[in-house]
């Protein structure tokens, strides 16, 4: 199962969470996993507060003073920074279905990470 993020910016966290939720909604699951994948060398997911905006801007802030998009990269395509910022972030994210309902935490959500948009993108969804 997959779904088509299209980001608007060189980075960007986008809240995918209802999308998952819509997903796992079709599919009848109850109890298990969703796997979610994103399957980009310069994009990530991860989970964190969706409560206050700040939260996003934040990690983006400091995901680009560790990693600067100009910094001597000897990678030829020039966006090396997406690479190194995806492989902090991580590719993928497990979270468990209870009640067909996905068990995050009271603020938490989670977020497709674009480090090298805009571009449409993929997430692959896998229910276990």
């Amino acid at each position: 199962m997959m779904i088509n993020v299209k980001t608007t910016a060189r980075t960007q966290l986008i809240d995918i969470t209802a999308r998952i939720q819509e997903k796992i909604d079709a599919s009848g699951i109850k109890d298990g996993v969703c796997l979610v994948y994103v399957p980009h060398t310069t994009a990530g997911v991860t989970i964190n507060e969706n409560a206050d905006p700040n939260v996003r801007v934040d990690i983006e802030t400091v995901l680009d003073r560790m990693v600067p998009w100009e910094a001597g990269y000897r990678h030829l395509e020039g966006n090396s920074a997406a690479h190194v910022k995806s492989t902090l972030v991580g590719a993928s994210e497990l979270v468990a279905i209870e009640g067909g309902r996905l068990v995050l935490g009271t603020w938490q959500s989670i977020f497709f990470c674009e480090f090298d948009g805009a571009r449409s993108r993929k997430v692959v969804l896998k229910f276990m």
